[in-house]
């Protein structure tokens, strides 16, 4: 249950993303509570709670829907609600910080292995074969990634992490049915599929902070349906489409389209709502001045 628990945490963390630096506190507490009960709750119960998905026979070892495709794209529901940052576009808003987020991009790389291999709830071979894949799909992502950005830009130590988490975020669903093997082209393609979604992103000038919607909504769905091309029913008893079962493939699309446009709508309705009745949107002012000090009458001195 605790486990669970963190699980809805991190999938609430992932959506908070989308709309960084503009957001009243009170709208998100709001947020927070009907997102979670309204469509994360519904989407484990469907996965792991033996509900339509699950007896649909749909594949997800540690949270490709349930937490990522869900948070993905409903950051992308919310930051089409609440509009771009000010200044977004004319202004520089790069990382402030490189070192920090390598160092935090290397520990989340590092508690992977507890969210992936600790959803075999045991100390056995699906939870070494989950670790190993996770690991060689996140090393994947970031090679793939780094290939992609040096053949359009210069390759950078963001975009390696970037593609590690890609890869990461791809593994996620399959870890624990596929062989280590297949993380490769899993982690390999999720590096091209998240990097192509960041660029589509900045063509669509959407101020999507951290790029949640790319590398979790894309790297979800792609690690969906990724299960049902690798699955090995050596690993974890049922068969994808490389091994003679392509039924398994068409459940995993199946699912992936309910998941998105559930989360999608359903996400888009909630902000929406907020927004007309409360607001969800500080004031410009109060953006100008920094959400730490308007929200929270705190500073950080440097």
């Amino acid at each position: 249950m605790v486990f669970q628990l963190v699980f809805a945490g991190v999938t609430l963390t992932i959506v908070t993303s989308g709309v960084a630096e503009r957001i009243k506190l009170s709208s998100f507490i709001v947020f927070g509570i009907l997102w979670t009960t309204l469509i994360y709750d519904p989407l484990t119960h469907w996965a792991w709670g033996g509900g339509w998905a699950a007896s649909f026979g749909a594949l997800d070892f540690a949270g490709g829907t349930v937490v990522h495709i869900s948070s993905g794209f409903a950051v992308l529901a919310l930051a089409l609600v609440i509009g771009n940052r000010t200044g977004f576009g004319k202004y520089s808003m790069e990382p402030s910080n490189i070192p920090t987020t390598l160092l935090g991009g290397a520990l989340l790389w590092f508690g992977w292995f507890a969210f992936n291999a600790g959803s075999a709830l045991a100390a056995d071979g699906v939870a070494v074969n989950a670790l190993v894949a996770t690991n060689i799909a996140a090393a994947s992502g970031a090679l793939s990634w780094m290939i992609a950005s040096w053949a359009f830009g210069k390759p950078s130590s963001l975009g390696l992490i970037s593609g590690a988490i890609a890869g990461l975020v791809a593994i996620t669903p399959a870890c624990g049915f596929v062989e280590p093997i297949a993380a490769i082209p899993i982690g390999l393609f999720a590096g091209l599929v998240c990097y192509g979604g960041l660029i589509l992103r900045m063509r669509m000038n959407l101020d999507e902070s951290l790029d949640a919607w790319a590398l979790h909504g894309l790297g979800g769905v792609w690690g969906a349906v990724a299960t049902g091309i690798f699955a090995s029913a050596t690993i974890g008893g049922v068969n994808g489409l490389l091994y003679g079962n392509p039924a398994q493939l068409l459940i995993q699309i199946t699912d992936v389209i309910a998941v998105v446009l559930y989360t999608f709508v359903a996400t888009f309705a909630i902000a929406k709502i907020i927004d007309m009745t409360i607001g969800l949107r500080v004031s410009e002012e109060e953006e100008y001045v920094g959400l730490d000090i308007a929200q929270h009458g705190e500073s950080i001195s440097v």
